[in-house]
């Protein structure tokens, strides 16, 4: 079993920052990708950013490319995402992920997901 705990939620204002993290434990996997989806109220959940752990290649959703930031730290087992340039419609719970095998944007080819975490951003 793998366990997914995120934390770095928060309210900011437009334009503001914040950095999510996600440290996975438990079972452990020779490939494997960590992926960010959010869900607004109202709305489906989407993707958001994807990044395989052994290689680093990343992946980003149109609406937030050139804004957010996805990176993982091998050392202490966390991955991030480093949101700037915020902006009200980026409200929404987001939701770290765990896919073994390789890079999709899909969420049912998910395998493990947290409990997610509140973005709040105001205009």
């Amino acid at each position: 079993q793998v366990q997914l705990v995120e934390s770095g939620g928060g309210l900011v204002q437009a334009g503001g920052s914040l950095r999510l993290s996600c440290a996975p434990s438990g079972r452990t996997f020779s490939s494997y990708v960590m992926g960010w989806f959010r869900q607004a109220p109202g709305k489906e959940r989407e993707f958001v950013a994807a990044i395989t752990w052994s290689g680093g290649n990343t992946y980003y959703a149109n609406s937030v490319k050139g804004r957010f930031t996805i990176s993982r730290d091998n050392a202490k087992n966390t991955v991030y995402l480093q949101m700037d340039s915020l902006k009200p419609e980026d409200t929404a719970v987001y939701y770290c992920s765990l896919r073994i095998g390789v890079p999709t944007l899909r969420e049912t080819e998910y395998n493990y997901w947290g409990q997610g975490t509140q973005v709040t951003v105001s205009s």
